[in-house]
């Protein structure tokens, strides 16, 4: 079946939008094909430093007929309604069709060419195309990220023509800026086109100029004894900067590897491009870089390689200057310039939030095993590199510097890095800190900011989220789940409560909506009321968590429902709950707690549940004497087990009501018309439901 191959080729394309550009293109040509009705078999996009291109296989050559069948109005309907459905299909009353006294039309339409098609297509992506930035040329209206050059547009071997603005189709396109012949070239199709592209020094394909770059990094280090350290951000960007991407090896002055090394990538990397390279036999960096051109130098590389360094040394000449001077400073002048930044126009100064966070360190440190006065000067230490030299220049190495001159001017290895640390994790592969003084101030880095914008109504809306609260609450679960701490949710928030700033300064006891009857109850009721959302967002989040784990989010709402709030013993309910329930036991049991809670709610409709403990009456069914057994038996047994956390041995012990449930069910009718017997099977219902409840709120639970 024919191929389309597409190229919009224009100057050069910032590296940081061509993925999503190539993202772009094949979500609005799919859209496009879809509304005309064509299929294909495969749709690919390519992104480069000068190029977009979309090839599609197996599309056919034209779309197919159509017949659409449209109900119209009664026959009987009056004469307006049936010129008005006449006049919407374009037909007569003769075509008309009549079944069931209700009037049908048909419309038919012929299949269009896709060539006749694919011109307004390509109009109305190149038009409507979301860059985050584009510029318009010369006197036309058209916008792209730059101007637009050449259009390939090739269906079925055969050009496809049009015109955009000046820019006519064709099937001519142009290799490497510097490497190609110089001269444009026609192509046939997609196979033709890459093939040449390649013999012009031009990689279509990012994957394979990525590969070509690590390949040739990695080898011009081994020849020299060196090892290539990996940067996957810096190899995608460098790989959209180069269509022929050449790696050379440069040296660098030894006398810079004295400087952290974090500030020798940082400066290769963001000013540079350049990967750095490391020595296999100490795992340090070497004096040595590797820069990616885009061209094949007829001397290896050699003026390239020595021109970077000379490039690389001033940049590493700044980051020595913005270093030595940091060590003049010091801590207190940092922390006194907080002062005067704004943290947030509600929430203070920096100065401020440190004066939380170092107070709310010491409450958390005991929970978590770490020393308070060592927390409090760990958390007063943290934020003050934000006004340093070099995190000005890197605000990257913001806590990585901050751990370098702690360690400099004297402090403790833990103290120290608590302060390098104390952001982890950032993200889902961020590592999570496990030394207990690191753990203790970055719960209370995380926490003061979770509650802090949700005081002053500042939460994430739908995808917004521009304090990133929703990282920081995985970040706190992450610190409590992968440390195991046994710290409860509204412990920490009543904590971090209490330091939110002197007109907050209220200790929250319990977390209930009732009104306190002192001067500050209206303040009351306000934090009471930030700690219940910001725990109901700690259990969004960790549905979130959980769910990317392959659990089920419905049994993280019947565990929560229950008013746990200790993460840890909310997960390990969570995962006894899941295999309880993966089992028949588990499956049936909770049919017949549905049932069950079924039946009470309708009769809570006609008045009050009888109350009390169901006995085994007389001449009743064996059926009703073994539920009565067996709830009284499984409750001291569930009791038991969740004193001692033993959540599989809960299970275990609900399992055993399953047969006498499905029993009960079965032979027993529970709204019998002696009323003795009536009351006293609604209390054995209400006893099942309230056993299963300690152990989770089934009612939560779907299926």
């Amino acid at each position: 079946m024919p191929q389309l191959l597409l190229e919009l080729f224009s100057e050069e394309i910032p590296a940081r939008m061509q993925s999503g550009a190539a993202r772009d293109l094949e979500r609005m040509a799919a859209e496009r094909f879809k509304a005309a009705g064509l299929t294909y078999d495969a749709l690919t996009t390519f992104a480069g430093p000068r190029r977009l291109t979309l090839v599609v296989e197996g599309l056919p050559a034209a779309t197919p007929d159509r017949e659409e069948e449209l109900k119209g109005p009664r026959a009987t309907a009056p004469e307006q309604a049936l010129e008005g459905f006449l006049r919407k299909t374009g037909l007569t009353r003769d075509q008309l069709v009549e079944r069931d006294g209700v009037l049908f039309g048909v419309i038919s339409s012929k299949g269009q060419s896709t060539a006749d098609l694919v011109p307004a297509m390509v109009d109305q992506i190149v038009r409507n195309f979301p860059w985050p930035k584009s510029m318009h040329w010369g006197s036309g209206a058209l916008r792209w990220v730059r101007p637009l050059k050449r259009i390939v547009a090739l269906f079925d071997g055969q050009v496809v023509p049009f015109d955009i603005d000046g820019v006519a189709s064709g099937d001519v396109t142009e290799g490497h800026r510097f490497m190609g012949s110089g001269q444009p070239f026609a192509v046939r199709d997609f196979a033709d086109y890459r093939r040449k592209l390649e013999e012009h020094h031009v990689l279509l394909d990012v994957a394979d100029r990525k590969l070509r770059i690590l390949e040739a990094a990695r080898k011009v280090c081994a020849d020299r004894g060196l090892a290539l350290v990996d940067d996957d951000g810096l190899l995608d960007e460098v790989a959209g900067l180069a269509e022929w991407p050449t790696p050379i090896l440069g040296d660098m002055d030894p006398q810079f590897l004295d400087l952290p090394p974090e500030v020798v990538q940082l400066s290769m990397k963001v000013h540079q491009k350049y990967f750095a390279v490391r020595d296999p036999a100490t795992h340090r960096l070497a004096p040595h870089f590797v820069v990616v051109a885009n061209v094949e130098a007829s001397d290896g590389g050699q003026a390239l390689a020595a021109g970077n360094s000379r490039v690389l040394s001033a940049r590493l000449n700044d980051a020595r200057f913005f270093w030595d001077e940091d060590l003049k400073t010091g801590f207190d002048a940092w922390n006194d310039k907080l002062k005067g930044v704004t943290f947030h126009a509600k929430l203070g100064t920096l100065a401020e939030r440190v004066d939380r966070i170092a107070a709310l360190a010491r409450e958390i440190a005991p929970l978590v095993g770490a020393d308070p006065d060592q927390a409090e000067q760990a958390a007063r230490l943290a934020k003050a590199d934000l006004t340093s030299g070099m995190v000005g220049e890197f605000p990257e190495l913001q806590g990585v510097m901050g751990g370098y001159y702690a360690r400099a001017f004297g402090h403790s290895d833990a103290v120290a890095d608590a302060v390098r640390d104390h952001y982890k994790p950032q993200g889902p592969g961020d590592a999570v800190p496990t030394a207990p003084l690191t753990v203790a101030v970055a719960l209370a880095d995380k926490l003061d900011t979770l509650v802090g914008f949700f005081a002053i109504d500042e939460k994430p809306t739908g995808s917004k989220d521009p304090f990133a609260l929703r990282r920081a609450a995985l970040g706190v679960i992450r610190l409590i789940l992968e440390n195991g701490l046994r710290v409860p949710l509204t412990d920490a928030c009543e904590y971090a409560m209490r330091w939110a700033g002197p007109e907050r300064a209220v200790v929250i006891s319990e977390w209930t909506k009732e009104a306190v009857n002192n001067d500050s109850g209206r303040q009351m009721i306000s934090e009471i009321e930030v700690g219940y959302e910001v725990v109901a967002f700690f259990a969004d989040r960790l549905k979130v968590l959980l769910r990317d784990q392959g659990k089920r989010h419905d049994l993280v709402d019947a565990v929560f429902a229950l008013g746990d709030d200790d993460l840890v013993r909310i997960v390990r309910r969570v995962e006894a709950l899941d295999a309880f329930l993966a089992t028949d036991d588990g499956a049936n049991l909770l049919a017949g707690y549905k049932r069950a809670s079924n039946i009470l709610r309708a009769e809570e409709k006609k008045g009050p549940l009888p109350t009390g403990e169901p006995v085994a009456l007389t001449a009743a069914p064996t059926e009703e004497t073994a539920l009565i057994a067996a709830a009284a038996a499984a409750a001291t047994a569930v009791d038991a087990a969740l004193k001692t956390e033993d959540f599989a041995a809960a299970m275990k012990a609900l399992a055993a009501l399953r047969a006498p449930v499905d029993a009960f069910f079965t032979a027993v009718m529970v709204n019998s018309d002696v009323p003795a017997e009536r009351d006293n099977r609604l209390k054995l219902l209400g006893q099942v439901r309230a056993v299963m409840g300690r152990v989770a709120d089934f009612g939560q639970i779907s299926g």
